[in-house]
Formats: C-alpha cells, sequence, structure tokens
C-alpha cells in the first residue's frame, strides 16, 4: 500500500521532486517521439536512419503504454482516469503505433501526442499559468448560455443576409443559391473576405459595406462577455489539488472533500 501511495504521488501529482521529474521526462520523451514522425517523414533522413528512428520510436511507445497501465492499476477509481481527457489522449497516443502494424498510413497520427503537452500546464505546477488556465475554462462555462444565444442570433444574421443578397444580386453576378450566399455572409461578416464571391451592383455593395462594418462591432460582443466572466473568476480561489478518486482538479483551498465526487482528498 506504501509502495501504490509513493507511485500515486509521482504519477498524479508533481509536488515533490521525484513527481516533478518524473513528468518532466515524460514531457521531453513527447517531444522526441514528435521529432521522430517529424524526421521519418523526411524522404533523405528516413533512407538514412529508417532502423534507428524505429527503434527510437517503438522504445518511446512501450515506454508510454506502461505508463498508461501504470496509471489504471495505482489509481482508486481506474474508469476515473480512462474516460478522462487525459486518459483519452494517453490512450490515444499509443495506439497509431499499434495500428500501424495492421494498417498502412496511420503511423502518422503519433502526432497526436502532442496534445500531452497539454499536462505541462499542471505538471510544472506553475500555479500563476494553473490557476489563469482554471479561470479561463470557468469563465468560458459561466458564459456559455450567453455565447450560445449569441451564436444563435449570428446564425439567423447570416441567414437573412444571405437571403437578401441571392435576391439582390441573383445568379448572373454568382450568387447562385442562397447556402452559397450565407457561405458569403459569413466570410464577409468575420471580416475574412475570400473574394471569391463579391457583389455587383450598386445596392449590394451598400449591403456589402454595412455587413463588414458589422462584422467589426460583434467581435467585441462575446469578447466582453468572456472578459466580465473572467473578471469574476478572478476573485475565486483555487488550487491545484487532483483528487485521488476522479482526477480533476478546481477545489477551494480549504477544501477537505472533492466538489466533484465527494472522495477527501487526503484518502488515496
Amino acid at each position: 500500500m506504501k509502495l501504490k501511495n509513493h507511485l500515486y504521488e509521482i504519477v498524479f501529482e508533481a509536488d515533490t521532486k521525484a513527481g516533478k521529474l518524473f513528468d518532466i521526462v515524460l514531457l521531453i520523451a513527447i517531444l522526441l517521439s514528435i521529432l521522430l514522425v517529424m524526421l521519418e517523414s523526411v524522404s533523405e533522413i528516413n533512407k538514412k536512419y529508417s532502423s534507428l528512428l524505429k527503434i527510437a520510436e517503438w522504445t518511446i511507445t512501450i515506454i508510454f503504454t506502461l505508463e498508461y497501465f501504470l496509471r489504471i492499476a495505482i489509481i482508486k477509481k481506474p474508469f476515473s482516469y480512462i474516460f478522462s481527457l487525459y486518459g483519452i489522449i494517453d490512450l490515444l497516443s499509443v495506439i497509431p503505433s499499434y495500428l500501424s502494424l495492421f494498417i498502412v498510413g496511420t503511423h502518422g497520427f503519433i502526432v497526436i501526442r502532442a496534445l500531452r503537452l497539454l499536462r505541462i500546464f499542471r505538471i510544472l505546477k506553475l500555479s500563476r499559468y494553473v490557476s489563469e488556465g482554471s479561470v479561463i475554462i470557468s469563465a468560458l462555462k459561466a458564459s456559455r448560455h450567453k455565447i450560445s444565444v449569441f451564436l444563435y442570433a449570428i446564425v439567423m444574421l447570416v441567414t437573412i443576409i444571405g437571403t437578401i443578397m441571392y435576391l439582390v444580386e441573383g445568379e448572373e453576378n454568382n450568387f447562385t443559391s442562397i447556402p452559397k450566399s450565407i457561405y458569403w455572409a459569413i466570410v464577409t461578416l468575420t471580416t475574412v473576405g475570400y473574394g471569391d464571391i463579391a457583389p455587383v451592383t450598386t445596392f449590394g455593395r451598400f449591403i456589402a459595406s454595412f455587413v463588414m462594418i458589422l462584422g467589426y462591432a460583434i467581435i467585441a460582443v462575446p469578447t466582453g462577455i468572456v472578459s466580465s466572466e473572467l473578471t469574476f473568476q478572478k476573485t475565486k480561489k483555487i488550487t491545484t489539488i487532483v483528487c485521488p478518486s476522479c482526477i480533476k482538479e478546481g477545489h477551494d483551498l480549504d477544501a477537505e472533500y472533492c466538489k466533484f465526487c465527494g472522495c477527501s482528498l487526503d484518502d488515496i
């Protein structure tokens, strides 16, 4: 039991030197793995060092596989890790190597391992970055209903504008259908402006000018919504304590039990 507890602190936490060292080595291995895939895609390097690249890649893959099963073995509730975001990413990071043995062309998907670098914000315990990341997530969750209403309004707006442009410009000016006109409205409203479709008539250009100006004004709406939530969320104190049961973070500094599953934060 002591060994399991010690391994848990190393693998899932980084408050100790051993835990931080473990995770830093893991991140280096991830970067090396991605670099190997990139080098393998260069034909000159692949021809010359093909065997060496494969040996190195499979060595890293085996390390990641052992690490994945180690995490499952030492956590109190394995399924909480398996179906968590990090658990799914960890699994996806090793699957391509094994699939490449049976399906040609899947080896390149190993670059999915880049997603594992998301761990760096929790692993290195850079408190200000972890806190700010948690604040952003909380702000987005809190403002999701307002943003949903905003997106619904935008969808209605581009549908109306696209329909009007279809009637004003017509097929002779390349606005051949309402969906294509809606595509133009989206591109124009977002100020992207590909230029593959453009109004020709005077009235059509007037509408286009209005939509372009409106696009700049609309950008400020979601920014304001999220900004107000960010200001509110920054007043909350959070910590990077990881629940040993559901491996979720974001607990209050004085919390004794997990607010997600109720497990004691001191219990493994």
